[in-house]
């Protein structure tokens, strides 16, 4: 009879966290719907002249929409960190450079690149990947993809446009070797009916309760340097009175430390000690959440899959033994034998086709992300190339930037 009258007590305790996630998913929906999601097309100039140091600056500018939500913004309006994503596209050879943004942080974004680069023209344009069929993979268009993830632990740095030359004040733009050649060279090959998509989704992130990769990086510190990793504090009393009187211990007295005669960082080895300034200097920045995803298609009569090593061209061009670097996964391949291979490569082109057109990461609707990426090396990865790394063809520039009329300029 108790059991009859109170079967329904434990359901509220059982289904909460279904219902809570459920109740957030819907309120976090209606506030992405809000946010007014538009593109927009940088227009870059013929020739620029400025450092990669620049363009790290306009991303360290992005960061400070970070923005997070208060209770009441939380779990009544739905407000949460909306992400914001840099991408490069080659349609039919034609390389173009985008920004998916909500339309509130646009004024933001535009101060910040007209900032470091006057010369370059920001217009709202149409999303290039609504004009392709919706529906590709299908008879007429075919398609790869693939993400990226680390090599190493996310607190390694990837190799950025540093590494790439001497930092020195004498050094001239011409004789920087920039990390997006490669890749924007090959983006400007491909033929009429091919297009090539990269995109780099990024969040702010700041506090290690929405990203544990600070965290990560002091723990890994504290291997490399042989420092003791910090311990809990697990005694009591009951257990401290049981060890003075069963064991003669002193009550809550810690073990004694031996201290070296050598500090330990005089025992690293250069490449160590390479990994402990990589990790030092990348956490000194400002940190975003990222995802990083490629997709390769084109009309089936002329879509060439061995495009697909342009790929693999950027992710060797970022990548170090010893730190870090990209490698491609989640692709489309499905290695046979299998069952049903035909179709789990559809169903795997599908997904990751909505994924790049919805701009979703891996945690929707939360829009969490599996990389940390600093400024320095998303600029590094997302940048305007210079007079040394212009393509041959293919990049669309202009010839001068459009200007407003004179302040004093008589009106009639």
């Amino acid at each position: 009879q108790v059991f009859l009258a109170w079967w329904w007590l434990p359901l509220p305790f059982l289904l909460f966290p279904k219902l809570k996630f459920i109740y957030e998913w819907y309120i976090n929906d209606k506030y992405w719907a809000r946010a007014n999601w538009m593109v927009l097309e940088v227009k870059i100039a013929k020739e620029i002249d400025r450092p990669l140091k620049a363009m790290e600056q306009v991303i360290a500018n992005f960061w400070t929409l970070y923005d997070p939500a208060d209770f009441k913004e939380k779990w009544f309006e739905g407000k949460y960190l909306l992400n914001f994503s840099l991408e490069i596209a080659s349609i039919d050879g034609k390389i173009h450079f985008f920004i998916y943004l909500p339309g509130a942080m646009r004024k933001a974004f535009e101060s910040a690149i007209y900032s470091q680069y006057p010369e370059v023209e920001v217009e709202e344009a149409m999303d290039y990947t609504k004009m392709v069929p919706q529906d590709t993979p299908n008879k007429e268009w075919d398609m790869w993809s693939c993400n990226f993830k680390m090599m190493k632990k996310r607190c390694y740095p990837i190799k950025t446009y540093l590494n790439f030359f001497e930092p020195t004040q004498e050094i001239e733009e011409e004789r920087r070797v920039d990390p997006l050649a490669v890749l924007l060279e090959g983006m400007s090959r491909l033929r009429p009916g091919e297009q090539l998509w990269f995109q780099v989704m990024l969040k702010p992130i700041l506090l290690d309760s929405e990203d544990d990769w600070k965290l990560e990086g002091r723990e890994e510190l504290s291997k490399l340097l042989k420092r003791p990793l910090p311990v809990k504090d697990n005694k009591t009393i009951v257990g401290e009175a049981y060890n003075l009187l069963f064991h003669d211990k002193e009550p809550f007295k810690g073990e004694e430390k031996v201290e070296p005669l050598l500090p330990p960082e005089l025992h690293l080895s250069p490449g160590e000690k390479d990994m402990v300034q990589g990790i030092e200097n990348k956490m000194a920045k400002s940190g975003f959440q990222a995802t990083i995803r490629m997709i390769l298609l084109g009309k089936r009569d002329v879509f060439f899959k061995p495009n697909l090593r342009l790929v693999l061209n950027l992710s060797s061009g970022v990548s170090t033994i010893n730190l870090n670097g990209l490698k491609p996964f989640m692709t489309t391949k499905v290695v046979p034998p299998a069952f049903f291979r035909d179709q789990r490569i559809y169903i795997k082109k599908r997904k990751l086709f909505r994924r790049y057109i919805n701009r979703w990461s891996y945690n929707f609707p939360h829009g969490g992300g599996t990389l940390a990426l600093n400024p320095e090396e998303i600029a590094t990865l997302w940048h305007f190339p210079g007079k040394a790394a212009m393509p041959a063809s293919g990049l669309e520039t202009i010839e001068s930037k459009k200007a407003g009329p004179p302040a004093n300029l008589p009106v009639g």
